[in-house]
């Protein structure tokens, strides 16, 4: 959202909101360009912000929007960025690199002619500027909130409630980490083609755990953060236009569109969940499943590699899939979702992906089976605060009318599960197994003494 920059309050409505708008689709684009001309975050966004403010009262005063109001903004931001550095004594050490900058903008601050790759060149500096925080000298989780904040606008405050920490903690985090990208010289640019594969991967393993971060939120009142799950597919479909020939970006774009096309039933109209098995699938977004099924099968023409663990996204892809693209829980290729689980684990092991595995077992084989393997998973110790994994056992022994049993593993699940959502759901189950183990017990016939 447009932050607030003076009294908009007389301004002609139909303007305020076409200025929105140009912030809303713009913003990343004009923020990436402004990095890759001052190399500086904070003062291109702080630039970036005073031209928007500058196109507040000047477009309000002409009573017109220019044609291309990216590059104006643009324009108008490089102007106020080289005012500030020629009060810098910094000024010096920027000049070659805003040089550059001026020379790739006309004097109407349009872009000039990208010969053989199209009139625009912006799209490479975002594809620029997600390498730049995506690069592997840093830190997962500093790679994740910088793009979250750059890329994607997110507020300070909304990462630090991702990450679990303090606005104060996370906004010291990002300060560091862009310190660490201007004092390590680490450059603006797309890696050279031999350095793509390991690149490739930080870029595509942040643009997930973004989706995740969105679609299973970790705390609160909401299951989902679309706005979250929109950026990361967002930036699954740039990385994927930009790098036409790798199939990664296809696989885990169609993964994330499989999910988000579920996204308005995964809850009710109070905010409940609703069981995969229970939504209503006319309402689940079929375009988005056809984009999901296009995308999928140009990640298994172009191949990811047998053994790659890249190759994790086109595998759970397929799952996704298998989910997606049937009318009736009960057609669910459920033999078929265990045999992907377990090229899964073999590419890509993990705890969580042995506990959907099991579950896999369980409704293909039996619940007894699945409940063997559950408790096998259980025994490593590996996922002992992970509440989704008494959550499983618990459903199973509800399946089973093991009530005593299943109370006890919904306790467990509610105890350590944090989203609010997730917990009333919970506590629901919880509540009506101990109802049936109440009703059982006044049904249970009593011996006759006489």
């Amino acid at each position: 959202m447009l932050p607030q920059v003076g009294n908009t309050g007389l301004m002609d409505p139909r303007l305020a909101e076409a200025i929105e708008r140009i912030y809303t689709n713009e913003r990343d684009r004009i923020l990436a360009t402004l990095i890759g001309m001052v190399r500086d975050f904070d003062l291109a966004e702080e630039t970036m912000h005073e031209a928007f403010a500058a196109a507040l009262g000047l477009w309000q005063s002409s009573d017109e929007i220019p044609d291309n109001p990216r590059a104006w903004i643009v324009g108008v931001a490089r102007h106020k960025a080289l005012d500030r550095l020629r009060r810098q004594a910094a000024f010096a050490g920027k000049l070659p690199e805003l040089q550059h900058g001026v020379e790739r903008i006309g004097n109407r601050g349009m872009p000039q002619s990208a010969g053989t790759r199209g009139e625009d060149v912006f799209p490479d500096d975002r594809l620029r500027l997600i390498f730049t925080c995506c690069h592997p000298a840093l830190s997962t989780e500093a790679q994740v909130a910088l793009t979250l904040r750059t890329l994607c606008g997110i507020s300070t405050d909304e990462i630090a409630r991702a990450f679990l920490t303090t606005p104060q903690t996370m906004a010291q985090r990002l300060v560091r980490v862009k310190r660490k990208i201007a004092e390590a010289g680490i450059p603006y640019s797309v890696p050279a083609e031999h350095a793509l594969p390991s690149r490739v991967d930080s870029v595509l393993t942040t643009i997930y755990l973004i989706f995740t971060s969105g679609y299973s939120a970790a705390s609160g009142d909401s299951l989902v953060k679309a706005d979250l799950c929109r950026e990361a597919i967002r930036l699954a479909r740039l990385v994927d236009t930009l790098l036409p020939g790798r199939g990664e970006p296809a696989a885990l774009l169609s993964l994330m569109l499989f999910h988000d096309s579920r996204r308005n039933t995964r809850t009710d109209g109070d905010g409940n969940i609703v069981l995969l098995e229970d939504q209503d699938r006319s309402r689940w977004d079929r375009e988005a499943i056809v984009e999901g099924v296009e995308s999928l099968a140009k990640a298994l023409r172009l191949g990811v590699g047998d053994n790659s663990a890249d190759s994790r996204y086109a595998i759970e892809a397929q799952i996704a899939s298998v989910h997606a693209t049937v009318s009736c829980p009960g057609d669910t290729d459920w033999p078929r979702i265990r045999a992907l689980y377990a090229d899964l684990k073999r590419v890509a092991p993990s705890p969580v992906v042995e506990l959907n595995e099991a579950v896999a077992i369980a409704m293909s084989e039996g619940a007894e089976a699945g409940l063997a393997r559950l408790a096998e998973l259980e025994s490593c110790g590996r996922l002992d605060n992970y509440h989704l994994l008494p959550a499983a056992q618990a459903r199973l022994l509800d399946g089973l009318r093991r009530w005593a049993e299943a109370a006890e593993r919904y306790q467990r699940a509610l105890t350590l599960a944090r989203n609010e959502p997730e917990r009333r759901f919970l506590a629901a189950r919880l509540a009506a197994a101990r109802a049936r183990m109440a009703e059982s017990a006044t049904l249970e016939p009593t011996c006759d003494t006489h």
